[in-house]
């Protein structure tokens, strides 16, 4: 989303959101000191760092060549809360904040220009903060769906409920060629974009519980090659552990982000 091409060749490449939409497209951290966020991400899971097409705040995250993630340090500039957010592809970010508002969801920021596209931040029903994209996707967009080690799972009160408050807004399940699909399974909603899973609702979270691990919000998972090793690094390196299993492992950066490490790399 933050990777734009500019010759002509990688021009051609270019996906947009008016092709791919109502899919997670990108996963981007709020941050408030973009040095001290890359040194901590960098330690725990390896990441190397480019400028993006923002600006001086914004980073771009990469395994190998692959962009994983963004960060944008803003936090204190927006007055924004410090959190790990997905981002989905829509063909108008106006039309999304719109529908949002008129569902009960809330629009804390935007929609706003942020070349080549637009976004606004929005937060739903049961104040599960997420964010919406129209315009280029990442270069390496098709890369990224594939292959990036991302994942996105939605710990919300009611997972049909959710369901229908996104359907509605990005499209989910509708008559549009290329719409993602919604499939309940297990207890769960599970969302495909071209057949693959690229996002899971489950149900269970308290809205008013303290505990920000069970307060409805979507986590940003990470494949990782070793959980533990992770969560060393991330308590030597002002971090904590929120949870942790052989497999799977709760992290917080020094800011307060959540976000979980798994060994799994199937959705």
């Amino acid at each position: 989303m933050n990777d734009h091409p500019t010759s002509a060749r990688r021009a051609k490449e270019v996906v947009s959101t008016h092709s791919v939409f109502g899919a997670p497209c990108w996963v981007s951290l709020t941050s408030r000191d973009l040095e001290a966020t890359q040194d901590f991400y960098t330690a725990v899971l390896g990441w190397e760092w480019r400028r993006g097409a923002l600006g001086d705040h914004f980073r771009t995250a990469l395994v190998g060549d692959v962009p994983v993630a963004g960060v944008a340090a803003v936090a204190a500039m927006w007055q924004m809360a410090v959190a790990w957010t997905p981002y989905f592809a829509v063909p108008s970010a106006d039309v999304a904040a719109s529908r949002a508002r008129e569902r009960g969801g809330t629009v804390a920021v935007g929609p706003i220009s942020l070349p080549p596209g637009r976004a606004a931040l929005l937060a739903d029903r049961d104040g599960a903060t997420f964010g919406v994209w129209e315009g280029a996707l990442n270069s390496n967009w098709e890369t990224w769906r594939q292959a990036a080690p991302t994942f996105i799972r939605l710990h919300t009160r009611d997972a049909f409920d959710s369901a229908i408050f996104y359907g509605e807004i990005l499209d989910w399940a509708s008559d549009r060629p290329g719409c993602c699909e919604v499939h309940y399974e297990g207890g769960e909603v599970v969302l495909r974009s071209r057949g693959d899973i690229v996002a899971r609702i489950e149900s269970g979270a308290l809205e008013a519980a303290p505990d920000p691990t069970i307060r409805p919000h979507w986590q940003v998972h990470f494949a990782v090659a070793d959980v533990a090793a992770c969560a060393r690094a991330a308590e030597r390196h002002g971090g904590s552990v929120l949870g942790k299993a052989v497999d799977e492992a709760v992290l917080r950066d020094p800011d307060g982000a959540q976000f979980t490490v798994t060994s799994h790399r199937d959705r």
